[in-house]
């Protein structure tokens, strides 16, 4: 394969993994922000894989192109990552198991005056992790389910790359 063609899959595969995390952290921005809908911990945890993956993409423009199977790798295992926490939160979500998170089990407090409860409040409203949080009433999947979808479609696509980069084939994206 010749070096330009190298560079230009280092760019594509650099751009996507940038273009990827900008695109689901923007979903999660827009439903928070926009739509009001508050995140429970486990969904603030299923962002980071997401920044992560930005940051490699950045890294990805920056180092030599003999080193594209390596961010490839890297995008591998983050998104690995992220569709296990995703069926963690799936997990508690339907009730499989319990939030591996102490701030997403309530805390029972009994105190003798109403004070003591306020101050035992948390600082904002926190979203309990086993309510599933839906797009669409008529949409049976939850936001974390379509966050597991996204993040194994994205994981198939770098599979895809990466038994192309072994073969050496010319398969752009």
């Amino acid at each position: 394969m010749t070096n330009y063609n190298k560079n230009y899959i280092k760019l594509i595969i650099s751009l996507f993994f940038i273009l990827a995390g900008f695109f689901a952290l923007a979903i999660a921005w827009f439903l928070q922000y926009v739509w009001t809908m508050i995140p429970c911990s486990l969904c603030i945890i299923e962002r980071w894989p997401y920044r992560i993956l930005i940051v490699l993409g950045f890294i990805g423009l920056l180092i030599p192109k003999r080193y594209v199977l390596w961010i490839l790798w890297g995008g591998l295992l983050i998104l690995m990552f992220s569709i296990g926490v995703s069926f963690v939160h799936i997990g508690v979500e339907q009730g499989w198991w319990k939030s591996p998170l102490p701030e997403c089990n309530a805390y029972l407090y009994s105190a003798d005056n109403f004070s003591d409860r306020l101050n035992f409040m948390p600082d904002r409203p926190t979203k309990p992790c086993d309510v599933a949080s839906y797009l669409f009433f008529w949409m049976p999947l939850s936001l974390t389910m379509l966050n597991g979808l996204y993040s194994f479609f994205l994981f198939v696509i770098v599979i895809w790359r990466l038994i192309a980069e072994k073969h050496d084939r010319r398969i752009y994206f």
